[in-house]
């Protein structure tokens, strides 16, 4: 099913929706987060990924409970957008000869993500409120407020040292 096709008749069918798209998102970057830990060099940002990492592994249980909430079955459907983060995080990361600017361009990579996520967390909050889902609201609400913190790391770890680093 593709955004804006005539399966998605409802406000339902795109909360549904969407909770597919960011589970897909959530799983492929339980794959990903690994592979930047291994990359990074510096200490701080290779722990902060592993820590993102086990908070994503909560996210994905997260949205199971949405799912068995609202009454549907937790399936995850292709989001291209997430693939086209990672794909760009791996080409750009693969190019970076510097490891001060291997790191920098890490985080510039996991924040897109994480600008992603709260784009979608966002969204599917204000939605199901609207659908009288208080409760699923809620649960979509820790994750939003997670997110959100692991960007503001990002953006302290990059502008305290990595991009410091990394210019010099």
């Amino acid at each position: 099913m593709g955004l804006f096709t005539k399966d998605i008749k409802t406000m339902n069918d795109l909360f549904v929706h969407q909770l597919q798209d960011i589970y897909y998102a959530e799983l492929q970057l339980t794959k990903a987060l690994p592979k930047m830990a291994s990359k990074a060099t510096d200490p701080q940002l290779k722990q902060g990924f592993l820590t993102h990492l086990e908070e994503t592994k909560q996210h994905v249980t997260r949205l199971e409970e949405v799912f068995k909430m609202h009454g549907v079955a937790a399936k995850a459907v292709d989001c291209p957008a997430i693939d086209g983060i990672i794909e760009e995080a791996v080409e750009t990361a693969s190019e970076v000869a510097g490891k001060a600017v291997l790191d920098a361009a890490l985080i510039n990579a996991a924040q897109a993500a994480e600008h992603y996520e709260i784009v979608r967390y966002g969204s599917l909050i204000a939605w199901a409120k609207q659908l009288g889902r208080n409760d699923c609201a809620s649960v979509l609400a820790k994750t939003l407020e997670e997110e959100k913190a692991t960007d503001k790391k990002l953006t302290t770890l990059a502008e305290s040292k990595v991009n410091l680093r990394a210019a010099s």
